[in-house]
């Protein structure tokens, strides 16, 4: 003789489904560990040791993209229904923002002492420099460096720079126009010690504002490679000390930094520019490889001076993207 089954009570059936279909504390602790390890390489980035292969300034020269992984951890987190993965992610957002969201806020409108710059690696393979000049003077800018200057290529950004920028001075493979009187110019040696070549990638000149002299550094710090071993800027690192030095050691209070410095504001490899000198408040600027731009390799940094923002130009003839940055003088 068979006897019926037995069912649940209803009401305990209905309980169970709702159990299943509510968010859970006691799943996705994996999500939230990542979350919370995001947050700390966010957060302090400068504890993460730069040995073997320079790992440390490797994260910092792309520290605003780490703020992607948030994204595929939400969706993760809502497809686990993971209540404490979703609470966890906001350790790395809250980091993020605290440390990168107000370069997305909009700049001071320009004042009665703002100079407006333009920094530009030129590339020496630069097929177009006559469009490239009438591009960055089209910007409107007060000052003009380039960098990777070559013989043939300098004689058309002096002929085509002359009318709007009458001042203009040249060490090297480095240059800086500007529509007021230059003085003072000379040569700043940040070359490497291992470099016996001739290298000339810095010079330093007084602009004469209206609102007083500036110092003025234009900078090419020598490139970083990343390959199997990590991250190679030991020559980068060693010329930004030597540049850092120059800036320490200048007279005059109001300084200003044009340069292409292969690496970021973050790089603790730039700390003896960015301990010294202040960067842009507002933009990311990204201006490198021109093609995809993922980090702000060419800098514009100021001392007794607000760099209120900076922003990309578009593309010229380089691998490199024209930064402009609004200036205010102090």
């Amino acid at each position: 003789m068979f006897s019926p089954a037995v069912r649940p009570p209803r009401r305990a059936e209905r309980a169970g489904r709702r159990v299943r279909r509510e968010w859970a504390w006691t799943r996705g602790r994996v999500l939230a560990g990542c979350a919370v390890l995001v947050a700390a390489l966010t957060a302090f980035h400068g504890v993460v040791p730069d040995r073997p292969g320079r790992v440390g300034s490797l994260l910092e020269s792309f520290l605003p993209w780490l703020g992607l992984a948030v994204v595929p951890l939400f969706l993760l987190a809502v497809l686990r229904r993971s209540a404490v993965a979703l609470l966890a992610l906001l350790l790395p957002t809250a980091a993020w923002t605290h440390l990168f969201g107000g370069l997305l806020l909009p700049g001071a409108a320009p004042g009665p002492r703002t100079l407006l710059v333009v920094q530009h690696n030129v590339s020496d393979e630069n097929t177009d420099p006559a469009g490239t000049a009438r591009a960055l003077a089209g910007a409107g800018p007060d000052l003009i460096a380039l960098q990777e200057l070559v013989p043939g290529a300098l004689r058309v950004y002096r002929r085509t720079l002359a009318a709007d920028y009458p001042h203009h001075v040249v060490r090297g493979t480095v240059g800086l126009w500007s529509r007021h009187p230059l003085t003072g110019t000379r040569l700043v040696d940040i070359r490497p010690h291992d470099l016996t070549e001739p290298w000339s990638r810095g010079l330093r000149t007084v602009v004469r504002t209206p609102h007083g002299d500036t110092a003025v550094y234009v900078a090419h710090l020598p490139s970083v490679r990343v390959g199997a071993g990590g991250l190679a800027s030991a020559r980068r690192d060693e010329s930004a000390g030597l540049l850092g030095r120059a800036v320490a050691a200048e007279r005059l209070e109001r300084v200003i930094l044009l340069g292409d410095l292969n690496g970021t504001a973050d790089d603790r490899g730039l700390e003896p520019l960015t301990s010294r000198l202040g960067a842009a408040r507002r933009g990311f600027a990204l201006s490198f490889p021109a093609s995809l731009p993922l980090a702000r390799i060419d800098q514009v940094m100021a001392r007794s001076a607000t760099v209120d923002h900076i922003r990309a130009l578009p593309a010229t003839g380089s691998d490199h993207l024209p930064v402009a940055a609004r200036i205010t003088l102090r």
